[in-house]
């Protein structure tokens, strides 16, 4: 079933239950995550999504982006089920069809969404591409921070291509923002250096190296921050998350002001 471009598939409000999150104000940690729709280290036809969702547990972080999420057609939702289980917000946008399922990305959140939207970022026939970006709404204090996940395009061209239209878009417009992420990153081109002039880098001297999970080489997963600090990026490695999928997951602090 082809859709034509992506589209925001659903937003699920926390459980009742869930205690107030802290003022923005006050920080937050943050995580992005390539779960590989749920296959494991090893992908294919496996299905292990309750090795990803403990290792998004192990986290303990108020904010995940996640790529490459499947929500598949038989009902089983493991997205609903992870962000119940930990008491988030859920925002998820449909980027292609899979065979077995709706793919795209997803936004986790301990905070409200006061907006949601899908970014189209399909530039050609290969490789149909989006992002989810969300504003996040916080008690009293006014704040709104800009979260925005992303998989971005294997081919340079193509990457450089969904960079430009990212940065002109209007929650790039100078509100504090988080850009995270698969950005393909194999190699410096134009796509990364643009994000780099974009956005200030996490305190680390070096990206941390995120796949392939078992022995990470490429930092192909991101966090650009603009507006606010990032602070203490690393690749979450465990045993578990060296087998939930063929991608580490990294986590962060975020200091606001």
């Amino acid at each position: 079933m082809p859709i034509s471009t992506p589209y925001l598939a659903e937003l699920v409000a926390a459980p009742p239950q869930e205690a107030e999150p802290p003022p923005l104000t006050d920080g937050f940690r943050v995580a992005t995550y390539n779960v590989h729709r749920w296959a494991g280290v090893r992908g294919g036809k496996q299905y292990e999504p309750e090795r990803a969702m403990g290792v998004m547990e192990e986290l303990e972080a108020d904010v995940i982006a996640l790529q490459e999420v499947l929500r598949p057609f038989d009902g089983r939702d493991p997205l609903r089920r992870a962000a119940r289980a930990m008491g988030m917000h859920l925002a998820f946008v449909v980027t292609r069809m899979h065979k077995r399922g709706e793919l795209g990305n997803a936004v986790l959140s301990r905070y409200p969404f006061a907006s949601a939207e899908a970014i189209d970022l399909t530039f050609g026939r290969l490789e149909r591409r989006a992002a989810l970006a969300v504003r996040l709404a916080s008690g009293g204090d006014g704040e709104r921070i800009s979260i925005v996940s992303t998989h971005l395009a294997l081919m340079d061209r193509t990457r450089t291509r969904q960079v430009k239209a990212l940065l002109e878009h209007p929650h790039f417009d100078g509100a504090p923002t988080l850009l995270l992420g698969d950005m393909n990153a194999w190699r410096r081109n134009p796509a990364s250096r643009g994000l780099d002039a974009y956005a200030e880098r996490h305190n680390n001297e070096r990206w941390p190296a995120s796949w392939p999970s078992v022995r990470p080489v490429l930092a192909l997963d991101r966090a650009y921050a603009s507006g606010l600090n990032l602070c203490d990026l690393h690749a979450h490695e465990t045993a578990a998350s060296k087998q939930a999928s063929d991608h580490l997951p990294l986590v962060g602090r975020v200091v606001v002001g």
